[in-house]
């Protein structure tokens, strides 16, 4: 049964298409690191995430994958965090792409984080699930920029997160 098209609703289906394309293209910058880029491609999986809606939060990074913003209770200046667009709890369950995207990201934030506020380190890190310490379940990467003398002794890093098992430099 051949398919019978209405030229002139075809045509103004068409037109209506261009109209669009031409408003996005002159009135929305929807380059990766734009925020109405970010805005438009976070897709929201959870409605009770504060993740999943960052709503006019300041976007210190982005690209397809997530975003990089400034963490509400730093523990240094600077302190980051990098959270994929895509509601997941645990870092092991992103994608290849997902982790290559996040990645950049770090990159991208640290770049900002030099400029802006020249730490002498960083502590990257991942509390993968509530053993672990994770309290908002959609996956996240801490960029926690470090400073000479912000402790007495930084030898061991986040191996403090068990104290007992930190100083093994000591040990017998």
């Amino acid at each position: 049964m051949p398919v019978v098209v209405n030229r002139r609703i075809l045509a103004i289906l068409l037109r209506t298409i261009q109209v669009v394309k031409t408003y996005v293209h002159d009135h929305l910058d929807l380059s990766p690191d734009s925020t109405q880029y970010s805005a438009m491609t976070t897709l929201p999986t959870n409605k009770s995430c504060p993740f999943c809606f960052l709503d006019d939060r300041e976007l210190l990074a982005s690209n397809a994958s997530g975003v990089g913003i400034f963490d509400n209770y730093p523990i240094s200046p600077g302190h980051t965090l990098i959270i994929p667009r895509r509601h997941i709890g645990s870092f092991f369950e992103l994608s290849k792409t997902e982790r290559d995207g996040l990645f950049d990201l770090i990159e991208l934030a640290k770049a900002k984080l030099d400029a802006q506020f020249s730490p002498d380190s960083y502590n990257i890190g991942i509390n993968d699930g509530p053993a672990a310490g994770q309290t908002i379940g959609h996956c996240h990467i801490h960029l926690i920029p470090r400073y000479e003398g912000d402790m007495p002794d930084p030898r061991g890093g986040v191996r403090w997160i068990i104290p007992d098992k930190a100083d093994y430099w000591s040990a017998p």
